[in-house]
């Protein structure tokens, strides 16, 4: 029987080519996102479960559907949304629903999955960001949402590691993917200025790979060189 991964934003991004690229890799592939659906990738081992992850009560509503499946080994969050504007411009609603999908989401299912993980000697991979490492003006609450879920990995590993858990960390700099649709600013057009989605589903990979007994953290993945591209 295959493993299960299930991988939150799914639907597009990161998210969908880590998706893709566990499928290639012989795992049953839960996707979660808002839009999901079958037709987002077809392929008879995926299984889309509509969820909105800013409404943590429906995470917490996810369980049942989750619980029924013993084959759960890997957990991938990597659902996420930023927007980036002088603090007190934000508002209220926006600053709930950044931490609601980036951190409380993220914690909600490892909380509900950890047991099943355990038994499993599973792996948790939390997708954050670059600016999870770093201060940047009008990125506040994401580089708060980020670094706190970078925090929350790392602290996590030291308490499960003894169950054969392994919870990584990937720091991706600016991935050409649709974050930036609604954004002033996106990735640079030269290839040497941005990542690519599949960089980060390459870094998964050899997550998954690596030996058993040596436990991979944290991977930062940067550009080789720095880019960004204003929208008029």
């Amino acid at each position: 029987m295959n493993k299960t991964a299930i991988v939150t934003g799914a639907s597009s991004g990161i998210g969908r080519a880590i998706a893709e690229r566990l499928l290639k890799l012989d795992y049953h592939v839960i996707g979660i996102g808002r839009t999901i659906t079958e037709n987002t990738i077809g392929h008879p081992e995926f299984t889309p479960i509509v969820c909105d992850l800013s409404q943590t009560n429906d995470v917490i509503a996810l369980w049942p559907q989750l619980q029924a499946d013993n084959a759960i080994s890997l957990l991938v969050n990597a659902a996420g949304f930023g927007r980036f504007e002088p603090h007190e411009e934000l508002t209220p609603e926006t600053i709930e629903q950044m931490v609601a999908v980036n951190l409380t989401a993220p914690m909600t299912l490892t909380n509900q999955l950890l047991r099943t993980l355990k038994a499993n000697q599973g792996t948790i991979i939390n997708i954050t960001s670059i600016e999870a490492l770093r201060s940047s003006k009008f990125s506040a609450l994401y580089s708060a949402t980020k670094s706190g879920l970078r925090a929350f990995g790392q602290a996590l590993f030291e308490e499960v590691r003894k169950s054969g858990v392994n919870v990584v960390t990937i720091n991706p700099d600016m991935t050409d993917t649709g974050f930036f649709n609604e954004l002033r600013f996106g990735v640079h057009e030269s290839e040497d200025a941005k990542l690519l989605a599949e960089d980060i589903a390459d870094a998964v990979e050899q997550i998954l790979n690596s030996r058993s007994g040596m436990a991979i953290t944290e991977m930062t993945i940067r550009s080789q060189r720095f880019g960004i591209s204003k929208k008029s």
